[in-house]
């Protein structure tokens, strides 16, 4: 039900218009001139006059208190692991490191306290959960979709620490507007030029650690020449894979890829083990076929030499070289047979007494006689 301020009960509080804790009225505006009234009293009672009203001192006082005061405000502590970068009117003064310290307070100075030995860390196609209770992340495809040199696309995920220069805070400062975003277009603009450089292949195996040397190189270069005050502490890459639309057909190739060098492994290892036995074998034919060919060529010459020196004597004395050469014949064709003489003056019909002179040989070499047998008389004839 709606009240009304001329009722006799004075309002929804009480009589006289109270508050809801009974502590004036509460419908209309302060009342100013009591409000300065109150203060002009009180100020008389803290000045040295003792009362009356304010003089000059008066005011000179209240504007020294007031100075003093806003003169402490001027003091703040430097932590140990940070950096403050001290203005005034906006200008740079300096840095100052842990303790207190003392600037111009605001509005003619300002501190900015760095923490120049915290490392930060910036995600790049990927977001890890902020609740430490989530361990899930999601993935950012716009951000993690990148070109390779041989006109193929790669999904990469991965993370950039860094840190604010110590050597150089007032560049961070001064010279970055919006630092995780600067940094953060710098590492994708890093990341795709080297990627843009290699092959897929390579990328996906055994470039990683490379490819995240180079960036950190690069990022760095580039910060550097825009002035940053940032140093990159490290790049890590934290999934390398073909898009996922395309990742079952890569991998089977990379599969194929995998077995078409074991094979060929396997390949290298059986002919390094048979074209080194195949060719000491041939060395070794090649060596026995010059063997022969010097013994045989030796051989020959020799032949040709004996030839050539019987031939020689054949000349001198054609008779008896014929005969020496039956003799000699007949010595080699009867030596290993046994042999019946036969005496031709007899009709062939008496046997001539043989004496196996060789048979009857000692150890000492002499002929031993078996007695009633006569030394061996007859001979061969033509």
């Amino acid at each position: 039900m709606p009240w009304n301020s001329q009722s006799g009960g004075g309002g929804p509080w009480g009589p006289k218009n109270q508050g809801p804790w009974g502590s004036g009225p509460q419908g209309g505006p302060p009342d100013l001139e009591a409000i300065l009234r109150r203060s002009q009293e009180k100020l008389k009672n803290v000045l040295p006059t003792g009362g009356g009203n304010i003089g000059l001192k008066g005011v000179a006082f209240i504007v020294l208190v007031a100075v003093g005061v806003w003169l402490l405000t001027g003091f703040y502590t430097v932590q140990p692991a940070e950096v403050g970068i001290e203005q005034v009117f906006g200008a740079y003064k300096g840095k100052k490191l842990q303790g207190l310290q003392y600037n111009f307070p605001y509005p003619i100075g300002s501190v900015t306290k760095l923490p120049v030995a915290r490392r930060n860390t910036l995600e790049i196609g990927i977001r890890t959960a902020v609740d430490p209770r989530r361990a899930a992340s999601r993935s950012i495809t716009d951000e993690g979709l990148m070109l390779t040199g041989d006109e193929n696309i790669v999904d990469i995920d991965f993370t950039v620490q860094w840190q604010v220069n110590a050597t150089r805070p007032e560049d961070y400062v001064f010279n970055l507007q919006n630092p995780d975003g600067t940094i953060k277009n710098v590492a994708e603009s890093a990341m795709r030029e080297v990627i843009g450089r290699r092959t897929i292949q390579p990328i996906l195996t055994t470039d990683r650690s490379a490819i995240e040397v180079e960036v950190k190189t690069l990022m760095q270069d580039i910060l550097n020449h825009y002035g940053a005050g940032v140093e990159i502490i490290a790049v890590q890459l934290q999934k390398v894979d073909p898009p996922e639309q395309v990742i079952d057909a890569f991998r089977a190739v990379q599969a194929a890829r995998l077995y078409q060098d074991r094979v060929r492994n396997e390949a290298d290892t059986y002919a390094s083990q048979r074209v080194p036995d195949a060719r000491g074998r041939a060395i070794a034919i090649v060596q026995s076929a010059e063997a022969y060919k010097e013994q045989t060529v030796a051989e020959a010459q020799g032949n040709a030499s004996r030839f050539t020196a019987i031939y020689e004597q054949y000349k001198k004395a054609p008779e008896i070289t014929r005969e020496r050469m039956f003799l000699e014949t007949m010595e080699r064709v009867f030596a290993g047979t046994d042999k019946i003489i036969l005496d031709s003056k007899s009709g062939g019909q008496g046997v001539v007494p043989y004496l196996p002179l060789g048979e009857l040989r000692g150890s000492s070499g002499s002929v031993q006689r078996q007695p009633g047998v006569g030394p061996e008389i007859g001979r061969a004839t033509r």
